[in-house]
């Protein structure tokens, strides 16, 4: 089965290779959205393959995504909580009177657009039982 869909296996091990490595939040974003869709895509290669379902390797994988989702999620709720008390800092006094002179402006909090959200929304639902 993987020679036959190793564009896929190349297709997420690209997309996960991509959100390791962005670094700003656009990038992260956008790095997410194209993983997700990859995922779909391996997902439903899954679903062609019981054998696969079936992998210690694979079932592995499920573990390895349920704890990136946890982790994702957390680093979400981390930065937006971050660049909130930053953003409050730079606008309290008497930081508002130095913070925009030196260069202090507000952190973007991490926000999906409509897109992503939709994405987030149909995102594949794994299950490996048989």
């Amino acid at each position: 089965y993987a020679a036959h869909e190793s564009g896929v296996f190349t297709q997420v091990a690209a997309a996960r290779s991509a959100a390791m490595q962005a670094n700003t939040v656009a990038e992260k974003s956008a790095a997410e959205t194209a993983l997700t869709g990859a995922l779909g895509s391996l997902f439903a290669v899954a679903e062609a393959y019981p054998q696969l379902r079936a992998s210690e390797n694979f079932q592995g994988l499920q573990a390895e995504l349920t704890d990136l989702e946890n982790k994702i999620a957390s680093a979400r709720r981390f930065m937006n909580n971050a660049a909130a008390e930053y953003n409050s800092a730079i606008q309290q006094f008497p930081a508002v009177l130095v913070a925009g002179p030196l260069g202090f402006h507000a952190m973007p909090m991490f926000e999906l657009d409509a897109t992503e959200r939709a994405e987030t929304r149909n995102a594949p639902k794994v299950s490996f039982s048989a």
